[in-house]
């Protein structure tokens, strides 16, 4: 069998004239003839001219990679990377956190970057390729292995359950997740209730709630401005908990008051069961800054209600930027918050939250990991400023083409395998991995909050 050679005119990439068995992903040496050994990276691979090409990593000493030293070359024999080289990766990239197992060689552990979560992250993968339950595999590392808090928003309760281990799970990392401040604030729960405080919100999003154009509704808008926090739906003014009472307290003032008191009955918010009265809000528990807090969107009666309280998290925050108290925000089907498509004022306003972080709130410590099925239905402008991409299976041609044009440090030839990832495997690629990587997600330790209708059965 001949030997693949490669030939390097940047001190950065490689081509590969005999390509051989090199397979996209794939972990190389490259022994040039002055003796220097260096690690690379296959990035693709054409099967047809056999020829490959790649990205050099670090030059090789022993078990240590200096990953600023490598060197152009006109010749070196192409070798399968060891573990240990594998393993000098690692330690010169202080990837620590361990998600499963490398799907090409030289295999062993698949590791990420705790500290380059400090960058958004794109999640996607089509509908059955594990892309939740992969998320979470993830999710308990972090909460595990940093002092990063997570604020997860959680449409599916597919995660209320991160704060138990599923029976015999032992190690390290179990035992840290035991020892965490988990919280899951679910909208019929007694003791961490999901709530929002009407007089807590930013003037915009009590605007969207409302329904009010400041020119149009100039009169209820302008009363809104001045009206007394006692006249809110939040039952902690006079007049006790009751919506009604406040509604009363409205239709008692002038014919101004009595305008937005009908606003306010028609729409139906007073009955809206999100309102915190003397309960805590979301935003107050999050400031408390437990190791995680699980917001179960789900389980309001109206949709309406999951969009307000996920913008009165979001505003809170970037109020308080200036706090530069770092958190990851941790959005599943993200589409449902940062469509392009929609038009309803409180999804306009939430849409445009999340661009102002996306583009702005990485310096405050405000960080974005963004989950979805579907890339094509999340904001540009979210998507453009995302430096890390983790993908599972993707067959939509219109989506594949959308991802290499925002992840261009996303292999193409790696890229174009994900038609046949199987369930659990994933590309990992941007700041938090050390290499771009094919990876075979791990197991969970805690169970999934969701489940997959079955197929009854006669």
């Amino acid at each position: 069998m001949t030997v693949p050679t490669a030939r390097s005119h940047d001190a950065r990439s490689f081509t590969v004239s005999d390509a051989g068995r090199l397979v996209a992903g794939g972990l190389v040496t490259l022994d040039s003839d002055d003796g220097v050994r260096q690690l690379g990276l296959v990035e693709s691979v054409d099967v047809d001219a056999r020829t490959a090409r790649g990205r050099l990593l670090g030059t090789l000493g022993g078990d240590v990679l200096a990953s600023r030293d490598m060197v152009a070359f006109e010749s070196a024999v192409v070798g399968e990377a060891s573990s240990d080289a594998a393993d000098a990766l690692h330690r010169a990239t202080r990837a620590e956190l361990v998600i499963g197992t490398n799907r090409v060689a030289p295999g062993g552990p698949a590791r990420l970057l705790p500290t380059r979560f400090n960058r958004h992250t794109f999640w996607c993968g089509q509908s059955g390729s594990g892309k939740t339950y992969a998320l979470g595999v993830v999710l308990e590392q972090l909460i595990a292995h940093t002092a990063l808090p997570v604020v997860v928003f959680d449409p599916n309760s597919d995660f209320v359950r991160l704060g138990e281990l599923r029976d015999g799970v032992t190690g390290e990392t179990a035992d840290a997740l035991a020892d965490r401040d988990i919280r899951v604030l679910r909208p019929q729960s007694d003791e961490y209730p999901l709530r929002a405080r009407f007089t807590s919100l930013a003037l915009s999003a009590k605007e969207a709630i409302l329904q009010l154009d400041p020119i149009r509704d100039r009169d209820e808008f302008n009363t809104l401005l001045h009206t007394d926090a006692q006249y809110s739906p939040t039952g902690t003014g006079p007049g006790g908990t009751d919506p009604h009472e406040l509604l009363a307290g409205l239709y008692a003032g002038g014919p101004d008051q009595v305008q937005l008191g009908q606003r306010l009955e028609n729409l139906g918010l007073l009955d809206w069961e999100v309102w915190a009265g003397p309960r805590r809000a979301a935003t107050e528990v999050i400031a408390e800054r437990p190791d995680a807090t699980v917001l179960d969107l789900g389980g309001f009666s109206t949709p309406e209600q999951q969009l307000v309280v996920a913008l009165s998290v979001l505003d809170e925050l970037w109020d308080r930027r200036e706090e530069r108290r770092p958190v990851l925000l941790v959005i599943d089907e993200a589409h449902n918050l940062c469509s392009p498509d929609a038009t309803s004022a409180l999804h306009v306003a939430l849409r445009e939250r999340l661009i102002q972080i996306a583009a702005e709130g990485r310096k405050f410590g405000l960080w974005l990991l963004l989950s979805t099925q579907r890339p094509s239905k999340i904001h540009p402008g979210i998507l453009s400023q995302c430096d890390n991409l983790a993908l599972m299976k993707m067959s939509s041609p219109v989506d594949l083409d959308g991802l290499a044009t925002y992840f261009g440090f996303a292999p193409e030839g790696m890229l174009a395998a994900s038609p046949w990832f199987r369930q659990g495997e994933a590309l990992f690629a941007g700041g938090f991995v050390p290499a771009p990587t094919l990876v075979q997600m791990g197991e969970r330790l805690t169970p999934e909050g969701g489940y997959d209708v079955g197929v009854p059965m006669r």
